[in-house]
């Protein structure tokens, strides 16, 4: 065991790419006072991870190459946490991907691929990163709105927030004691390359999207109070309230009404 004072600590950003992810590791490098010795920048684009690296200011940027989305990307990310036994002061999970259309019409291997990064990968990176974690430590996993709401032409995606909404709260509850916070940051649309994505080069925008940097900024101030849930705007928060009142039957049938009507 390597002794405290010997431990190169570290914060992590998986899907540091492009979107939350770019701007959660231009934030941690800004803001964050806990002495990082290096800023852990993973997903798929090298070349992407170099610029953003070089980007930083504060925290030299270190790019981990790996594609999450297979178990070999997340036991390289395993593999290295073991060797180099860091303290690690943050882990931000955000990669993570959306698929926009009717599920029957889907891929069906993107479906599958979509289930494996948002939450068998999130979960195992989780598990993986906690031995590394001491108290006062914590982690975000970027949840969605659409982990409150069963949201037709969504199916799987609002599927798979849920799954990382419920897991970060139960988790939160279970590390409170050992000093250890989580928080799962719920964003509505978000200016990111998600649109783009989702719809296969269809959409570049969402109504009502806020900006990359005024989520991120709200999660870690959420992160700092010791939050569990971070919601941005006050709409947002109505949303996550009004899912409590209305069936789910409900709420899927409406979303699939406004959905066609709106591609229509």
């Amino acid at each position: 065991m390597i002794p405290l004072w010997h431990m190169k600590r570290i914060a992590i950003v998986t899907g540091a790419s492009a979107g939350l992810g770019t701007e959660f590791a231009l934030q941690v490098d800004r803001e964050m006072d806990s002495g990082l010795d290096e800023l852990w920048l993973v997903a798929r684009r090298a070349d992407r991870l170099e610029e953003l690296a070089a980007r930083l200011e504060n925290v030299p940027g270190v790019a981990v190459q790996a594609d999450l989305g297979t178990p070999a990307g997340v036991d390289l990310l395993r593999d290295r946490l073991a060797e180099e036994q860091p303290d690690l002061a943050l882990l931000v999970n955000n990669a993570g991907f959306g698929h926009y259309g009717r599920f029957e019409e889907a891929d069906r291997e993107q479906q599958l691929a979509m289930i494996d990064l948002n939450c068998r990968a999130l979960t195992a990176i989780t598990y993986d990163a906690l031995p590394y974690i001491r108290p006062g430590g914590g982690i975000i996993q970027v949840a969605s709105l659409a982990g409150y709401v069963p949201i037709a032409n969504h199916a799987v995606y609002a599927a798979t927030k849920a799954y990382v909404l419920s897991f970060s709260v139960a988790l939160a509850a279970e590390l409170r004691k050992r000093g250890v916070h989580v928080l799962a940051s719920c964003p509505g649309p978000v200016e990111t390359e998600f649109a783009q994505v989702a719809s296969g080069g269809k959409r570049t925008k969402m109504r009502g999207a806020r900006s990359a940097p005024e989520v991120v900024r709200a999660a870690l101030k959420d992160f700092r109070r010791r939050r569990w849930i971070s919601l941005t705007t006050l709409n947002w928060w109505l949303t996550a309230l009004i899912t409590r009142v209305l069936t789910r039957k409900f709420l899927a049938r409406y979303t699939d009404l406004t959905r066609r009507h709106t591609a229509e």
